[in-house]
């Protein structure tokens, strides 16, 4: 088990987090020292071939909430598209909860980079784009730091190591829209355009950046490739689960003793994370509900905390694994204000290219608003229902379906609470602002 930033504790898997401390960042001679560049010496003496399918025998699983195989989805590309080929990585990190990410780029960039530049040798890209949201002050300067470093060390450039394989890594900067993580948002950023989603197909694999062949790819995905390359598939596999091969980064939020990112394998149970890794809840209040993988996802009921934190064991509770980002909330906490918040951000992120969307987030805002603050009407929580359904399914990108699934959720968990601010005209929790 490892956490950031409060502790660093040995684990007994060689994963994400176990390289630096709490504030240290590793440089290019660091990560040399740590064993970097190693994984990558072994991908280079292999074919491309070879490499994608040690990441597919691996299981790799998208970490960055579809969790798509990632050697599947490498798979994807055209064998026969002249036109060149483009790697992005997404560290937009706009998810609600979630923030693994940026720990790759302000601490160990060079994790991420070597995985990066293994990727694009197992791809055949020769231009790697890696879209940081803008707000990443700091990590934005560690990450452009890091990959100069890998310039003046003829690392990346006209050849990679000294191999005849050139590539180039640019970072580039959104301007903090959460639609820019939706990918074909991202890269209609990227070309210089409003961040808007693509109509699906032609998927990026086929039609991505700039018309080419794309591979999208979260960042700690991009650590998970280095680590297969540099302990083998079965030794990834054997840190998860046979379905979900590796490690897992979990990030722990809200009415917990230490927040904080923890690595675990694959397959942890909630429980244990939130009462061993995260010291159990402030003041050791009972746990009123979880969402498990950001905003995003469907909260859970203290019932369901035996839940093994995977791909298919949080689906099976209901929810999704999501970021992996878990959000606690303790009793005396109304539910009706956490989802209110929930849904303030989504309707003021739609991209308003979707009826659907552009009107009905603002429609389940308002509602659930009236409901928190008094003015609930019977049959508020059947017509809450009713939008978030008419929303799931019918917008171009999932944004849509984010700001429905916690509403849905939320009612359903909690509809005795929500019936209660109705039945009494106010929250009976206390809350009386109606402020923003």
């Amino acid at each position: 088990m490892t956490m950031f930033p409060t502790t660093s504790q040995t684990s007994p898997t060689r994963g994400y987090l176990l390289r630096c401390g709490n504030d240290e960042f590793i440089d290019l001679k660091r990560h040399r020292e740590l064993g970097g560049h190693a994984a990558l010496r072994k991908a280079l003496a292999m074919t491309p071939d070879a490499v994608r399918e040690q990441v597919k025998a691996a299981n790799l699983r998208g970490r960055g909430g579809a969790g798509f195989p990632a050697g599947t989805k490498w798979g994807f590309l055209p064998k026969d598209n002249p036109k060149p080929r483009y790697l992005v990585i997404n560290a937009d990190e706009g998810e609600p909860g979630t923030f693994k990410d940026r720990y790759f780029l302000d601490h160990d960039p060079h994790a991420l980079l070597e995985g990066v530049i293994i990727t694009a040798w197992a791809i055949g890209a020769h231009q790697a784009y890696i879209y940081v949201r803008g707000e990443f002050f700091r990590p934005i300067e560690r990450l452009e730091s890091a990959i100069k470093e890998l310039y003046d060390a003829g690392v990346i450039g006209k050849t990679v190591m000294g191999k005849p394989f050139d590539l180039d890594i640019v970072v580039h900067q959104g301007a903090g829209a959460y639609i820019c993580g939706e990918e074909s948002a991202l890269l209609e950023s990227i070309e210089g355009k409003p961040g808007r989603p693509r109509m699906k197909p032609p998927f990026p694999a086929v039609v991505g950046l700039f018309g080419c062949p794309t591979i999208i790819n979260n960042v700690e995905t991009m650590a998970g490739v280095r680590l297969i390359l540099e302990h083998g598939a079965d030794a990834f596999l054997a840190m998860g689960l046979p379905k979900d091969g590796g490690p897992k980064v979990f990030g722990l939020s809200g009415h917990v003793k230490r927040p904080g990112l923890y690595e675990g394998p694959m397959g942890l149970s909630l429980k244990k994370l939130i009462f061993e890794y995260g010291g159990g809840t402030i003041d050791d209040k009972p746990i009123k509900g979880v969402i498990p993988g950001g905003s995003s996802t469907a909260v859970l009921l203290p019932d369901q905390l035996d839940i093994t934190m995977d791909f298919e064991g949080v689906k099976a509770a209901g929810s999704s694994l999501g970021t992996a980002s878990v959000m606690v909330f303790t009793e005396g906490t109304c539910p009706v204000a956490v989802l209110l918040r929930i849904a303030r951000f989504y309707a003021h992120e739609s991209c308003g290219q979707c009826t659907p969307c552009r009107d009905g987030t603002g429609w389940l805002e308002r509602i659930v608003e009236s409901i928190e603050f008094g003015h609930g009407r019977p049959g508020d929580c059947d017509l809450l229902i009713s939008a978030a359904n008419q929303i799931m399914g019918n917008t171009i990108c999932a944004l849509g379906d984010a700001a429905a699934i916690p509403v849905i959720s939320f009612v359903q968990q909690f509809r005795q609470d929500f019936e209660d601010h109705i039945r009494l005209g106010a929250c009976p929790y206390g809350n009386k602002s109606e402020g923003h």
